[in-house]
């Protein structure tokens, strides 16, 4: 079992900037590969980016590839997604999740574990 639990959401005027972590207990964390999806109402489940369980690969959506940059301390159990220049588009319900792989994916069914997810606004 994996418990994710997700901080640091907000509402931010646009050209700002927010942290989001995730902290991560249960199983052992240094394994999985770990994302960060968004969700706007009314709309499906989106692919941001995701770390390998080393640290050593990313892989970011179009979207925010250059703004957003995601980092993991496996010693602290926690995810981070640091997001800057956000946009009023960039306004989503956010969400980490764990996937038991070596390598990253981007695929929403290869995750195991989902946290409840933190509300980031953006206002224009």
């Amino acid at each position: 079992q994996v418990q994710l639990v997700e901080s640091g959401g907000g509402l931010v005027q646009t050209g700002g900037s927010l942290r989001l972590s995730c902290a991560a207990s249960g199983r052992t964390f240094s394994l999985d590969a770990m994302g960060w999806f968004r969700q706007a109402p009314g709309q499906e489940r989106d692919f941001v980016a995701v770390i390998s369980w080393s640290g050593g690969g990313t892989v970011y959506a179009d979207s925010v590839k250059g703004r957003f940059s995601i980092s993991r301390d496996n010693v602290g159990k926690t995810v981070y997604l640091q997001m800057n220049s956000l946009k009023p588009e960039d306004t989503a319900l956010y969400y980490c999740a764990a996937a038991r792989t070596f390598g990253v994916v981007r695929e929403r069914e290869a995750y195991n574990y989902w946290g409840q997810g933190t509300q980031v606004t953006v206002s224009s």
